[in-house]
């Protein structure tokens, strides 16, 4: 794996993807497989080895997190309880994925400009952030995490680039309560799928280890710095930021 060409460039950029999605509370699995994608990895160890760094660097994002107070279990566990058992259910069905990718682009998209108030304010006149958040309801919860979790399983991600927004979007939590519950959704989904990949006989090099050590890194900062010493503004401009990149992944792979 580690003898392709130009390797020292694409594991200088790993930390640093790694960082970025940390600090939001992401694993990254998108980002890695699109630098995979630029840097010529096999195929068939590019979704494997995505999944195993997602699990790592979202491991370490939902440490930061917790530590610092931000994780809700109540905001949590409805999206979950449907997630892990759909994640499963997409991941055995063999389609073409594309235009599935194609649909959450475009999505991702229109979640960006509306972080960034192109459609105008995300709260209302004289509202903060921390003052106008709402109740989740429990059907609320099953349905999304049931969609996401089967989405996710259908193109190999973790679900966090499209459960953070959703959640910021409905004023379900705050930036950070976000990124803290999407970090634990981003683990148990990527899990779900790292034991379904393995039970199909995939296998991982030991030096996938060097990668995710080098990955690791870039999460352990960029989680620490997104949970403790950003504020609520800048973590979404670089949510922002992250969900563009993952866009155009999608979208052209």
């Amino acid at each position: 794996m580690l003898q392709i060409e130009n390797i020292y460039v694409f594991l200088l950029l790993l930390p640093i993807v790694a960082f970025l999605y940390a600090s939001v509370g992401h694993g990254g699995a998108s980002g890695y497989l699109a630098l995979m994608a630029l840097f010529s990895f096999a195929p068939e160890t590019m979704k494997p080895t995505a999944l195993l760094l997602n699990l790592f660097v979202a491991g370490i994002a939902f440490y930061h997190y917790y530590k610092a107070g931000h994780f809700s279990m109540k905001l949590f566990l409805p999206f979950a309880i449907t997630s892990i058992p759909f994640a499963f259910l997409g991941g055995m069905i063999e389609i073409d994925a594309h235009i599935y990718k194609r649909i959450l682009a475009v999505l991702l998209i229109f979640a960006v400009l509306k972080m960034l108030n192109v459609f105008g304010p995300a709260l209302p006149a004289g509202r903060k952030e921390a003052t106008f958040i709402k109740d989740l309801k429990l059907w609320q919860g099953l349905v999304i995490g049931g969609f996401i979790g089967f989405f996710s399983g259908l193109i190999g991600i973790g679900g966090g680039i499209i459960l953070t927004p959703i959640i910021l979007l409905l004023h379900w939590g705050n930036m950070k309560e976000a990124a803290a519950v999407s970090a634990l959704f981003i683990w148990v989904n990527s899990a779900s799928g790292l034991v379904g990949q393995l039970t199909t006989g995939v296998t991982l090099s030991y030096e996938t280890a060097i990668l995710v050590a080098i990955a690791l890194v870039g999460g352990f900062f960029g989680s620490y710095y997104g949970s403790n010493k950003f504020n609520n503004q800048r973590l979404r401009y670089l949510l922002a930021f992250v969900l563009s990149i993952a866009s155009v992944k999608l979208m052209f792979t």
